[in-house]
């Protein structure tokens, strides 16, 4: 790999995961400190359990995708990352982040530019994107499309729950349907991303004759990953994920598209308020609907 006038660009590696997880957590709580907004909760940084299940979901990043991961490097340490992954035809951007008070020197860029290089070939392109101005700037110059997001935050109205019907547990014999959701969805499936995800949350799933789905819950309620074929199916889902959650329980809903204004007005119905925040960033592709991305897998 190049190398620059006081870093170097070069493949990451596993050794690399909690160096590069300190590194993410330090980055997203400083730019969430510079843009906090009054009336949202305080920025904190990421907490133990998040630390872990971050340092499984990268470590299966860069066994899968090894030619999609970067990280620059100088004296001090490894001082930004750039991890991606390529499923079917699509390029997703997984996480993306410079150390604080290293801006500037054209470590994001160079990263950014490596990663890249896994989607050659790729007829689509996804990045769950912050308002970061120069991040969006490169994303806007690599050819994304920028589509703002919104998201959903408070406790859950327990007399608003609806009876939810015909959605059952689900478990690693059901990856099989989720990855024809997927594709019918998002035009990709998340193929061995569901292999990690089935062990690592709990899995709802409707499998009915007018419609399909799945979707992730966080341990706390509400939805990791959520994806249907129609917004029917997707809101029985949503609901149930919601529904997971304890009453004084603060719950996100996060990364709405407009085409997902279904999942709006669940939030409403369940009395939580709704926010903008970042872009969902697409290339030579609609925001997908009925779908809740991830933040690693989208």
């Amino acid at each position: 790999m190049p190398d620059y006038p006081d870093y170097m660009v070069r493949p990451m590696a596993e050794a690399d995961v909690i160096a590069v997880e300190r590194l993410t957590s330090d980055a997203f709580y400083d730019y969430d400190v510079r843009t906090h907004r009054t009336g949202l909760p305080e920025p904190s940084r990421r907490a133990p359990d998040r630390s872990v299940n971050w340092h499984l979901r990268a470590k299966h990043i860069v066994q899968h995708d090894p030619g999609g991961c970067f990280v620059a490097e100088d004296e001090s340490g490894i001082i930004g990352v750039a991890m991606s992954l390529r499923r079917d035809l699509t390029w997703i951007l997984a996480t993306y982040a410079v150390r604080p008070g290293l801006q500037g020197r054209g470590v994001g860029k160079q990263v950014l530019d490596a990663a890249l290089t896994h989607g050659r070939g790729c007829l689509r392109g996804m990045i769950a994107a912050s308002e970061d101005t120069p991040a969006v700037r490169r994303y806007r110059l690599a050819g994304f499309s920028m589509h703002p997001m919104m998201f959903l935050m408070g406790t859950v109205a327990r007399a608003a729950l609806p009876v939810v019907e015909r959605v059952r547990p689900g478990s690693a014999g059901d990856i099989d349907l989720m990855n024809s959701v997927d594709r019918q969805v998002r035009d990709a499936a998340h193929g061995v991303d569901h292999e990690l995800l089935t062990s690592m949350y709990r899995l709802v799933v409707a499998d009915r004759s007018t419609g399909s789905g799945y979707a992730y819950v966080e341990p706390g309620g509400g939805p990791y990953l959520l994806a249907a074929t129609n917004r029917r199916t997707a809101t029985d889902l949503l609901w149930e994920t919601l529904a997971a959650s304890s009453p004084e329980r603060t719950v996100t809903v996060g990364r709405l598209t407009a085409a997902n204004e279904w999942a709006v007005d669940v939030g409403m119905a369940a009395r939580m308020a709704l926010h903008t925040e970042g872009f969902l960033a697409l290339r030579h592709q609609k925001p997908p609907t009925p779908y809740l991305p991830s933040g690693h897998f989208l």
